[in-house]
Parts: structure tokens; sequence; C-alpha cells
């Protein structure tokens, strides 16, 4: 465990501000308040965390639908996504994006995407250029298993390997591409091994051990980063609410988020670990879980005060002006 001290608290405090961000999502959601359709990252907080802690302000991530929990991870400012996702002038994209469409490229995350698939060709471009700079920098793409079926994500892969460029495929296998099976859309039942008929080195994870993440996706990244060619990195894990707020998720088992819950939760596996070896204390992640909490209720009580985009603003930052 190479993990300090201040590194642990950090990654802590990332998934348990992605995990309180997307609970009180759900609760506001349910008041009407908040626009346009939310899909909730909770409980593959580990994934993210384990993913970017690895990653500075320069290097590239793309996120998906689900993608909140990267946009926590890799530095974004929690009170501006929340006014982002409420719609309001003040959000990191000026209340537009919402949730499916927030960016902040100073942090390097070049957005989420409603497109299933849509990161992988984009983060193989932006590893392009970062090849071409000869930067040292790296990129990633997050996506879900039923990204793995798209067509332009085999062709980003197949690129990304004849190019030899510095760009990490993240596939989160929560188990359901919306509401199908993974067992039933997916062929070979192994994303990783499709992965690497392409012709890159593909490893596979459980995604709610924090450590399991973050030690594989180093390794990758210093892969990456000695100009070895992309990698690909599959985590099995599951989702604790539906593909979006309202979904009735009648495709799941009787008592299989329940259970998932208390087998699965990547929190609860970090407090044990961190506790049972004597590296941090409960009193210690207490206290973050007090700074979290109030961190979420100023976001929310600021993102309900915030106003609107002006009008006269419909029509800018929808063309890029070169």
């Amino acid at each position: 465990m190479t993990l300090q001290k201040t590194e642990l608290l950090t990654a802590y405090r990332l998934m348990k501000t992605i995990r309180e961000f997307e609970e009180r999502l759900h609760v506001e959601i349910a008041t009407g308040a908040i626009p346009g359709f939310t899909h909730l990252y909770s409980g593959q907080e580990a994934i993210a965390v384990g993913v970017c802690m690895h990653l500075a302000d320069d290097d590239y991530i793309v996120s998906t639908h689900r993608g909140h929990g990267h946009c926590i991870a890799k530095g974004c400012d929690v009170i501006g996504m929340m006014k982002e996702i409420y719609g309001r002038a003040d959000g990191l994209c000026k209340g537009k994006g919402g949730s499916m469409h927030i960016a902040d490229f100073d942090k390097g995350m070049l957005g989420a995407n409603a497109i299933v698939g849509g990161g992988p060709p984009i983060a193989t471009g932006a590893a392009i250029a970062t090849k071409l700079d000869g930067n040292g920098k790296v990129t990633a793409s997050f996506g879900g298993d039923g990204s793995s079926n798209q067509g332009t994500v085999f062709e980003a892969m197949n690129l990304a390997v004849v190019l030899k460029l510095p760009t990490l495929f993240v596939y989160e296998d929560n188990g359901y591409g919306e509401h199908t099976g993974t067992s039933y859309a997916v062929g070979s039942d192994d994303i990783a091994g499709r992965c690497a008929g392409f012709g890159m080195r593909a490893e596979k994870v459980d995604g709610a051990d924090f450590f399991a993440v973050y030690d594989m996706a180093g390794d990758l990244f210093d892969q990456l980063r000695r100009g070895e060619g992309p990698a690909a990195l599959e985590c099995a894990i599951t989702r604790f609410y539906g593909h979006y707020e309202g979904d009735p998720q009648k495709y799941r088992a009787k008592d299989e988020v329940a259970t998932f819950r208390e087998t699965m939760d990547c929190l609860r596996n970090f407090r044990k670990r961190v506790t049972d070896e004597g590296w941090l204390t409960d009193a210690e992640l207490d206290a973050v879980d007090t700074e979290v909490m109030a961190l979420i209720d100023d976001a929310v009580e600021q993102s309900k005060a915030a106003p609107p985009p002006d009008v006269s603003e419909v029509l800018t930052d929808v063309y890029v002006t070169y």
C-alpha cells in the first residue's frame, strides 16, 4: 500500500462527495426543481476516484451520461456542478449543459456525453494531440457495458492500438446497458477479453474495491506514459439506482439492490479496510463526512438561489467561432 494518509483522506473525501452529491440529487429531483434527465453514479465511486487520482488537470477524460462522479473525481467544482444541474447562469456551462453535458476544460474534463459510446472516439482524438505534442499526458474514456458493443468504440480502440496512443479505455460494467443485462447483450461476456482482441493490454478488477482500481489504473497509466500504447480496464460493479431517475427498475431481481448495498458498497469497503489496517480512524472519516455534508447543503442552497441564464443568452455558445 503506497498511499499516504493525506491521499487516503483525499480518496475517501472524493468518494463520499460523489455519493452524497448523488443521494441529494435523488431527493431534490423528486421536487421537480431540476430539469432534464439525470443518471446517478451512486455505487460506482471507487472507479472514478481510483482512475482520476492518477491524473493532473492537463490530462484528459471523457465521460458518459452518468458523469457526475467522473467530474468530481477529476476536480470539477462541486457547487458549479450543482448549479449547472439546476440550470443556473453561473453553473460550469452557464446552465446550458445540465446533467448530461457538464464539461470543464480547465480540469481536463472534456465533457459528459449523452451518446452511448461517444467518449472513446473523443478521447482517442485527444490522445493523438497529446502524442503529437510529446508532453507525456494521457487520456481516459469512461463507458458502461453497453458502450462496449458500439462500432465507434471498436474503431477508436483499433486506431489507438495502431497509433500506440496514450489512452485508457475504462469500462464500468454495472450489469445493465440501460435495462438490458450484460449477460444478454455482451456476446463474449468478457469486455476485457474483447478489448485484448484489438491488441492492447486489458485488465479486469473489482469496481467496489478502491485499492484494486487505484493500483491497476496506476500500472496502466505508467504504461501509457512510457509510450507503450493504449490499455483497457474493465471494472465489475453495480449501480444503486435505476438507469435514470424515475426508472421503476422492473428488470432487476427482488432485493437485488438491497443486497448489493450490503455487499458491493465501495465506501463501506474502504472504511473497513483503512480502519482495520490502522491507516485511518473512524473519527477522521466521520470528520470528512461532516465536511462533505456541509458542502452539499451549501451547493443546493446556492443553486436554488442562483438565477437562470438570461433569455438573451439562448443563441450564444451554440457554435464554435474560429
